[in-house]
């Protein structure tokens, strides 16, 4: 059955008034509250921090118990992961180039991969189905690519590129540059929200009218959702970062 809100949202949002009192007008406007809703945070701002709370429950124990000689078979699937994502890397960006990148690519993937998971269950909501969370992503990935250029090439350099192939280009290229750069933000974020709430959304609709019948193929289905379009998400940055430190010589 779906449901609107996660199980952490009214408990942890009681305790947060009970605690701090009523959040003022201007905050819930900000946050922005419909319908008379009051809370500290929302549904997606928890699903993210319990993603991040799974994430790290998972991961730091298993850091505690990696060994060399007798490797979990948890161990062995994330290393098999890591080795086939650097080697994504490696191919997409350029042979050696791939490593320094490893890191972020892996925690974007890995994060919302988590989120996107969390919409098959019915306590819980995917916090990627909401786009404040998806352009919180994607303007991630969009300052991260443009930052490593800078640091690869130099800001002159880096900032030449969007000049175009000749000089008396510029004041057409430039423009025309800065917007596709851009609209890159909106095109991380709108894909993957697009997708997750969509496929959120038919899930909940499903699962209410054939409650026995739906929910084993939509779990196959959501699972492979959930893993096409982080991996989508972090191929799409993977280029962008190709873009921004292998720029061609004008």
């Amino acid at each position: 059955m779906h449901h609107e809100h996660s199980f952490l949202y009214e408990p942890v949002n009681r305790f947060l008034i009970h605690l701090f009192g009523q959040p003022s007008e201007h905050y819930l406007q900000m946050m922005g509250a419909q319908h008379g809703q009051v809370f500290w945070l929302p549904d997606h701002v928890l699903m993210a921090m319990l993603a991040v709370a799974v994430i790290g429950g998972i991961l730091i124990p298993l850091k505690r118990n990696l060994s060399v000689e007798n490797p979990s078979k948890l161990q062995q699937s994330l290393e098999l992961i890591l080795s086939g994502t650097a080697s994504l890397l490696d191919d997409v960006i350029g042979a050696g180039m791939g490593k320094p990148f490893l890191p972020f690519i892996g925690a974007l993937a890995v994060f919302i991969f988590t989120c996107n998971i969390f919409g098959m269950f019915f306590f819980l909501q995917p916090a990627t189905a909401n786009p404040s969370t998806t352009f919180a992503l994607s303007i991630t990935a969009f300052i991260f690519y443009n930052v490593v250029g800078v640091r690869k090439q130099g800001l002159f350099r880096y900032l030449k590129h969007f000049a175009g192939p000749v000089v008396f280009l510029a004041p057409l290229m430039v423009p025309i540059e800065i917007i596709s750069h851009l609209a890159r933000i909106l095109s991380l974020a709108l894909r993957l929200f697009g997708n997750i709430f969509g496929e959120h959304t038919a899930t909940g609709i499903f699962f209410g009218m054939f409650p026995f019948i739906v929910p084993w193929p939509m779990m196959g289905l959501g699972i492979f959702g959930s893993l096409l379009q982080a991996f989508i998400f972090i191929m799409l940055t993977m280029a962008y970062i190709q873009g921004a430190v292998v720029v061609e010589e004008h």
